[in-house]
């Protein structure tokens, strides 16, 4: 029994030891936010990139073409 003591003693002291470090970085640390930018090409944004579409799917009905203005 003093072997199974001993192991939920380090184990409870362990995990004391990682909930101060998780308390102690909420508490003490202040995320700094910063803007994110991230390019993407009109053909990969539009699907037109893949060559090759797998069986089954629809071909996207969007092109980076401008359409033709329309009757009036």
């Amino acid at each position: 029994m003093p072997t199974l003591f001993r192991l939920l003693i380090t184990i409870v002291f362990l995990v004391g030891l990682v909930y101060a470090g998780m308390f102690a970085l909420v508490s003490f640390v202040e995320p700094t936010p910063k803007a994110v930018t991230l390019r993407l090409s009109t053909q990969d944004l539009l699907g037109e990139s893949a060559p090759t579409r797998p069986a089954g799917l629809p071909t996207p009905n969007v092109t980076s073409r401008p359409s033709p203005a329309p009757a009036q």
